[in-house]
């Protein structure tokens, strides 16, 4: 399969490299320009381009870049792509340690319903709840007891399949988290975010979910601050 991703951070620089593994022919973009890529290129095997690029690549598109990145993309980044190529979105919203205050988001909407609107283009929410090292490192065939499991939400139903499948084909259990709407169970400060949990566990910890954001992942007067010392 073609694969496009957008954003070469630590989730797209795995992704690049697992999905290269299992032999899906990969184009990679940042910021910065295919040039700043060539290190991460040689390693992984993935091809560095453009975003527009990487947008038009094929199948499937992973847009792994901070929220406050989301609006500087080109605005008819997706324009003329197919509709059946699928867009997935990893993003989390990070407001005292990175992204500062977005208002959409403040004000109730889910993560990647947000992203969506930015992209003027359906997206599917996954890979958002885990930890590179663990989506590098993690992975095992099916049926593997305690086998790490990742929610994906989405709206479309063509579109969340072939986001499952890849979820199963990088060694994890890809359970259906529902719609986009409901994609605020996965995201920051939620039970089931960041925790390695098996598909039992996963299923649990997204009826545990509430859709109140906790105070610590809210922007506050001074937000953005650091990782180190958020804001």
């Amino acid at each position: 399969m073609k694969i496009g991703i957008i954003g070469a951070g630590m989730i797209g620089s795995v992704l690049a490299k697992r999905l290269g593994e299992l032999g899906h022919e990969v184009s990679i973009a940042n910021s910065r320009g295919p040039a700043s890529l060539a290190e991460l290129a040689q390693a992984t095997g993935a091809r560095a381009v453009t975003a527009r690029e990487a947008a038009r690549a094929g199948e499937i598109v992973v847009v792994t870049i901070p929220e406050s990145e989301i609006p500087q993309l080109p605005k008819d980044l997706f324009a003329g792509v197919p509709d059946e190529v699928v867009v997935i979105d990893t993003g989390n919203y990070y407001p005292q340690q990175r992204d500062g205050r977005i208002a959409g988001i403040e004000s109730g909407l889910p993560e990647s319903r947000w992203v969506e609107q930015q992209l003027g283009r359906p997206v599917v929410k996954a890979f958002n709840s885990i930890y590179a090292n663990s989506l590098d490192q993690k992975g095992r065939p099916a049926g593997t007891p305690g086998r790490v499991a990742l929610p994906v939400a989405g709206d479309g139903a063509a579109a969340k399949a072939k986001a499952l499948a890849l979820v199963e084909q990088l060694g994890f259990d890809a359970i259906d988290a529902g719609g986009l709407d409901e994609s605020w169970r996965q995201q920051p400060g939620t039970p089931v975010y960041c925790k390695d949990f098996d598909a039992e566990r996963v299923r649990h910890a997204l009826t545990q979910a509430s859709p109140a954001r906790k105070p610590e992942w809210c922007a506050t007067d001074k937000s953005p601050g650091s990782f180190g010392q958020p804001a």
